[in-house]
């Protein structure tokens, strides 16, 4: 086990790492510099939390054709046309921001512009990862992509975005579409072989058939396991949605943070995010999938309930970082455990529809979270906390059979024998 665990992830793994590094960077400025604009154009917390909604809208929307674009493309080509489409709209929103010509609309639209391109990146860097490591490298590679998105985002990329603002409302901005502009170059540096989602080496040089849409939806639905905790991961999500959507008025006007630091209050709760991904896949080792599982999601819910029920701003920071951490624990046993049960050949479509039916019902819960933080912006967090703990309990046998989960075979195609 010692040896696996010292086996280097290797060079091409590298260089999508570092990709994905320039578009951590440029996700963490714009998603704290995006919610702070908001409140200089309303401060009405339904609107507010729509900003955290639209952003979550193209998964809803584009999820399941990204997959089917990234089942059949080079996925390197996909990736820097994504970024680039990305940095066009950055330049566009500071442009709007420059000339005192944008309103909450605009923002929406810019906003649901970025999503778009995060459709399509952010699903070409999970899909790409099976094809860079070993099966058995897959927790520690998860680990390693989520430990750098939450240091980059939280400790560099956030901080940063606060005090940039309170420079000049656009610095962000711009900074953001250069670092969608880079990590889209970078994305090109990516091996060949690996990006290349549907591979000649069929019967006389022709590429195999690629499962259709149809086949990838039958496999998610005929897999208990996947099916049960899709519908579980997607109603938490939804859940913690709900709570966080005006997770900025909360610490504005509750907590009276000021606007230049919200970034290092962000930062701090961070802290609980990467000591939980670095940790995670060692914690799988040790304890087993399942039992990590169980506990992240319900140490998160705790966190997340916390939040709500304190005046305190060092207390509900510090459930905050719980609720964080949690999360983190979670998301790396989860993700890596789809890339090994879903084949290779349709590992793009697959977690395309994850996506849509996961992140694509967060903008309703979100905007739900808005309404209620009206009557008060603690609410939201009791509630969305309640039901992650409550949810959590339910099934935790479901959870808890993570551990005996088998990879399943790849599809054979067509007209090849079995």
């Amino acid at each position: 086990m010692s040896a696996v665990a010292r086996t280097p992830l290797g060079a091409g793994f590298g260089r999508l790492w570092t990709a994905a590094i320039a578009s951590n960077l440029a996700d963490g400025l714009g998603r704290t510099a995006v919610p702070l604009i908001a409140t200089t154009l309303t401060r009405d917390p339904a609107l507010i939390a729509g900003v955290s909604a639209v952003t979550f809208l193209p998964w809803l929307l584009f999820g399941i054709p990204a997959g089917m674009l990234l089942d059949r493309v080079d996925r390197r080509i996909a990736m820097a046309v994504a970024n680039s489409l990305r940095f066009a709209v950055a330049a566009v929103l500071a442009i709007l921001i420059t000339t005192d010509s944008l309103t909450i609309w605009l923002l929406y639209a810019c906003v649901l512009a970025f999503g778009l391109g995060e459709t399509v990146f952010d699903n070409a860097t999970s899909t790409v990862v099976p094809s860079l490591v070993a099966r058995d490298q897959l927790d520690r590679a998860a680990g390693r992509m989520q430990s750098a998105e939450i240091t980059i985002q939280n400790f560099i990329a956030t901080p940063l975005a606060g005090f940039l603002f309170a420079f000049a409302i656009a610095l962000p901005i711009w900074l953001t579409g250069a670092g969608f502009l880079v990590a889209g170059m970078l994305a090109l540096t990516i091996p060949v072989a690996a990006a290349r989602a549907h591979r000649a080496g069929g019967q006389g040089g022709v590429a195999p058939e690629l499962p259709p849409l149809s086949g990838v939806v039958r496999f998610l639905w005929q897999h208990r396991f996947l099916r049960l905790m899709i519908l579980l991961t997607s109603t938490t999500a939804s859940a913690l949605a709900f709570a966080q959507g005006s997770v900025v008025l909360l610490l504005l006007e509750t907590f009276d943070v000021p606007a230049a630091l919200i970034g290092v209050v962000t930062a701090a709760i961070g802290v609980g995010a990467l000591v939980g991904a670095l940790v995670s896949s060692r914690f799988v080792v040790r304890f087993g999938r399942g039992r990590v599982m169980f506990w992240a999601i319900l140490v998160s819910g705790v966190g997340i309930l916390g939040v709500g029920v304190t005046g305190n701003v060092v207390v509900a920071i510090g459930a905050y970082a719980i609720g964080a951490f949690g999360v983190a624990v979670w998301n790396v046993p989860w993700g890596a455990l789809r890339q090994a049960i879903i084949p290779n050949a349709m590992l793009g479509r697959a977690l395309g529809i994850v996506r849509t039916i996961g992140w694509g019902l967060t903008p309703i819960a979100t905007v739900l979270g808005g309404f209620v933080a009206r009557i008060d912006l603690r609410l939201p967090f009791v509630i969305g906390g309640g039901v992650v703990v409550v949810l959590t309990l339910i099934a935790s046998r479901l959870i808890l059979s993570a551990s005996v989960q088998e990879p399943a075979a790849e599809p054979v195609p067509e007209g090849q024998p079995s």
